[in-house]
């Protein structure tokens, strides 16, 4: 392809003179004005080769000086040669380096005289390409220092052009870079999942650990005894865990009568539970006589909650009165509830009572709950009756709002009278504490045993007392003096009146232990801790017993000191 601003005539170069070469070796044709002699071909080229290059760009071995001058300094090109050159090149086909090496055409200096024709100049020389050894028989040099350089015959198809395309080396470089990238994020993806496997097995294997852990503490499991299991510490354990409890009165005002239950929240074991206390139980007034809980709670229940507290060992944050009216409202604001009834109620239209079927999760409305919780059928005991209000106060506490102040809203709501020691927001921040314990089953409803004279029975106060409720003489204040709990053993009930005036009037809390099964020669005062020995011999001392009849023991009342009267007390 000819170039654009210099555009090459073969057929016009014959009539010219060629004058030189330009910058890219292209021979220039002209007038040329006249020069002085030049030096021959063979002394030009032969100065030309040792001032630039200085050996044989022939590359096949040693040759005479003669004969390299006739090969390295080829006349002219020939134009159809020449245009097929540069055709090549303009088609992007690059020379080889080797064989660019091997043919460097050299500039001949302008004969004086005019210039030859076209046709009588001689054909342009070009050097052979080179030969990988084996081929042409025979080593290089040998296969060409014994034919002269005329005798050759060059011809332009004879020379290759070695095209190297990069794109494929790059299209494969670029392949390898993904399959690297992606084998790496492979091996990444994997890293992870093991990692995430890992991760798994161990928080599987602490769950694990703990949940096993916390049930043997609890000693739930069949085949280990935790350290909570032993019965030894089962008591001191119960003494020093904290409680919330307040005492609930409901007050029938259709058929009259009360009934009375303390709800205990335990906040370190996370426990709530009913105690149904039953009317008999024998407690002291103000005045310091002995009476029963309902005659007390019926008489207005002033210093009942304080009564309480001294005969349980417990101390009791406030008192609900309860009335049916507003425990009506109160199973109305919460939705109905349900409740296995035991027995069937039936309808009373005088009292407006409607009817109760017996079954399993029976829906009572309010109304209903009412008169299910006060039914006591013909010639049943009250705990019979408990029962059922401890059922009905249960699956109220479930349906109670867990959330503090909801609950507080809903107390507010059924217009009740408290006591001014709890107001709304504390009793429905206990409320919905007992109804989070209840919804899981975490909930206990007990009625608490008290004989025929009102005193407590002995299961009541170890199962109930100690470990429900807590009742200890822990609970009396620092400083104030001891609860000494009485029994009559002696059979004689002016004995034991005369007993208890005398410590009431030395300054001791008195608690009833009612009478024993049966009488006992010999009087005995049992304490439980060791501090409270001296204490004990104090007692012996104001009833006139002897010091020996005094011994560490458990006590059968919930008292710091217990005295057992027998016959051998003389009341003075």
């Amino acid at each position: 392809m000819n170039d654009r601003q210099d555009p090459y005539d073969p057929y016009a170069a014959q009539e010219q003179q060629l004058v030189g070469y330009d910058a890219y070796g292209r021979p220039v044709y002209g007038q040329a004005p006249a020069q002085p002699a030049q030096p021959a071909p063979q002394q030009y080229g032969q100065q030309y080769e040792q001032q630039q290059y200085g050996y044989d760009y022939q590359g096949y071995g040693q040759q005479p000086q003669q004969q390299q001058q006739q090969q390295y300094y080829p006349q002219q090109p020939a134009a159809q040669e020449y245009a097929q050159q540069e055709y090549t090149q303009a088609q992007g086909y690059g020379y080889d380096t080797q064989q660019t090496q091997q043919w460097i055409p050299q500039q001949t200096a302008p004969e004086p005289t005019e210039a030859p024709a076209a046709a009588e100049r001689p054909a342009a020389q070009v050097p052979e390409p080179r030969r990988p050894d084996g081929e042409g028989g025979g080593a290089r040099g040998e296969a060409h220092d014994d034919e002269p350089a005329a005798d050759r015959d060059y011809r332009t198809e004879m020379f290759a052009f070695i095209d190297q395309p990069d794109e494929d080396s790059e299209d494969v470089i670029d392949w390898l870079k993904f399959t690297e990238s992606r084998t790496e994020r492979r091996e990444e993806a994997r890293r992870r999942g093991r990692n995430r496997v890992v991760a798994l097995i161990v928080v599987l294997a602490l769950f694990l650990v703990g949940g096993l852990g916390y049930l043997w503490y609890a000693g739930k499991l069949p085949f280990l005894d935790g350290p909570g299991d032993k019965k030894s510490g089962a008591t001191a354990d119960a003494g020093a865990q904290k409680r919330d409890m307040i005492v609930v009165h409901l007050h029938n005002t259709k058929k009259g009568g009360t009934s009375s239950a303390l709800l205990v929240d335990n906040v370190t074991t996370k426990q709530g539970a009913t105690v149904l206390l039953p009317n008999t139980l024998a407690i002291t007034g103000q005045d310091g006589t002995a009476t029963g809980l309902g005659k007390s709670v019926e008489d207005g229940g002033l210093g009942t909650r304080e009564a309480l507290d001294s005969v349980l060992g417990t101390h009791i944050g406030g008192t609900w009165r309860l009335d049916t009216p507003f425990l009506e409202n109160l199973v109305e604001l919460v939705g109905g509830i349900e409740v296995d009834t035991d027995t069937a109620v039936p309808a009373d239209d005088a009292a407006k009572t409607p009817a109760v079927a017996q079954g399993q999760k029976q829906s009572l409305s309010g109304p209903m709950a009412v008169a299910y919780a006060t039914f006591r059928g013909q010639g049943e005991p009250e705990a019979k009756q408990l029962e059922r209000l401890g059922k009905v106060l249960q699956a109220v506490l479930r349906k109670v709002p867990s959330d503090p102040k909801t609950a507080a809203v809903t107390v507010e709501s059924i217009g009740q009278i408290l006591d001014p020691a709890l107001n709304a927001q504390t009793l429905g921040a206990l409320l919905s504490r007992l109804g989070a314990h209840a919804k899981v089953g975490a909930y206990r409803t007990d009625v608490l045993g008290v004989k025929a004279d009102g005193a407590l029975t002995d299961d009541a106060n170890k199962t109930v007392v100690k470990e429900v409720l807590g009742g200890s003489g822990a609970a009396a204040q620092p400083g104030a003096a001891p609860r000494v709990g009485l029994k009559d053993a002696t059979g004689d009930e002016k004995t034991q009146i005369a007993a208890k005036a005398a410590l009431v009037n030395s300054g001791y809390t008195f608690v009833d232990g009612g009478k024993a099964d049966k009488t006992a020669a010999g009087s005995q005062i049992t304490y439980q801790d060791d501090a409270q020995r001296d204490r004990a011999i104090e007692v012996a001392k104001t009833l006139g017993l002897p010091e020996t009849a005094v011994k560490k023991g458990e006590n059968a009342v919930n008292a710091d000191i217990v005295v057992t009267l027998g016959k051998d007390y003389k009341a003075s």
